[in-house]
């Protein structure tokens, strides 16, 4: 795994006036593919860069707003996100491109599939949907309390999540990982970008980061039903943190959605799996054409 600092680094404006932040990795003339970053972290952190160069893809990260370069917007949607990097398509130039949503991030990438920003997507090791019905006490006390806490006062639970800190963050996901995980999370040079991630995400305060949650916690306004783009959904056997059933309900709520489970894997998929979500994903990109 070979993990690099970004190659191109900046800032593009949007139609309200605010910018969104974005780092690529790869050739310029690549194929393009957003990534959509977890909880708490910036653009700084991609993935194998190995296998970015072996599928020849132009990996683009983007700060979600209020997150290290992106402007703040305080009462955003998932909606609003999907406006956000359609704009940021536009200017680009990158027409539809292909996506991929890590954990807390996952939502957001979904909202742009149901916008038909995307033409293909990847979701690894997602942040499930943990104010469904369907997942109603089944979850530990004190999670349930927060996503009962984000659905009904939502400005509440934004105050309890502003508390976090780049070093709780840290320390929130090492102790909740299995060896597999803490693994690649604790080795360098992956323990120090990650690390560069997590403070740039807090530049601006923890204001954008407790939004991000909140948004994540409540009930999703995403229409599933009208994804029409090929999805894949990829999660670690061994992954207990990010779904109460690793992702297979919230693969048969998309439209002809591909739920992978992986072998002796946790949530750390998107480094150690790299090449295979990116092979699989410019597979999509060329079915779709």
């Amino acid at each position: 795994m070979l993990i690099e600092p970004p190659a191109r680094v900046g800032e593009h404006p949007l139609p309200d006036g605010r910018v969104i932040g974005w780092a690529e990795w790869g050739q310029p003339d690549g194929t393009p593919v957003l990534l959509s970053p977890g909880a708490a972290t910036s653009r700084h952190l991609g993935i194998d860069a190995a296998a970015v160069a072996e599928t020849g893809v132009r990996l683009i990260s983007l700060d979600r707003p209020g997150l290290r370069a992106s402007s703040p917007s305080p009462q955003r949607t998932f909606a609003d996100f999907a406006a956000d990097v359609a704009a940021f398509t536009r200017r680009t130039g990158i027409g539809r491109p292909a996506m991929i949503g890590f954990s807390q991030g996952a939502p957001f990438a979904l909202a742009c599939a149901a916008a038909d920003v995307v033409s293909a997507l990847a979701i690894v090791s997602a942040a499930d949907e943990l104010a469904a019905p369907h997942f109603a006490g089944t979850l530990p006390a004190e999670l349930q309390h927060l996503v009962s806490l984000s659905v009904d006062q939502p400005e509440r639970a934004a105050d309890v999540f502003t508390t976090l800190t780049p070093e709780a963050m840290w320390d929130m996901v090492i102790g909740g990982s299995p060896d597999c995980d803490r693994n690649v999370y604790e080795s360098e040079p992956f323990s120090s970008a990650y690390r560069t991630a997590l403070q740039e995400a807090f530049a601006q305060g923890s204001e954008g980061y407790a939004r991000d949650t909140v948004l994540a916690m409540r009930q999703w306004d995403i229409d599933f039903e009208s994804i029409r783009v090929p999805v894949d959904v990829w999660y670690g056997e061994l992954d207990l943190g990010h779904s109460p059933d690793q992702g297979a309900s919230l693969a048969a709520r998309i439209p002809a959605a591909v739920h992978h489970l992986v072998p002796g894997a946790g949530g750390a998929l998107l480094w150690t799996e790299s090449l295979r979500i990116l092979r699989t994903l410019m597979g999509r990109v060329s079915e779709s054409h």
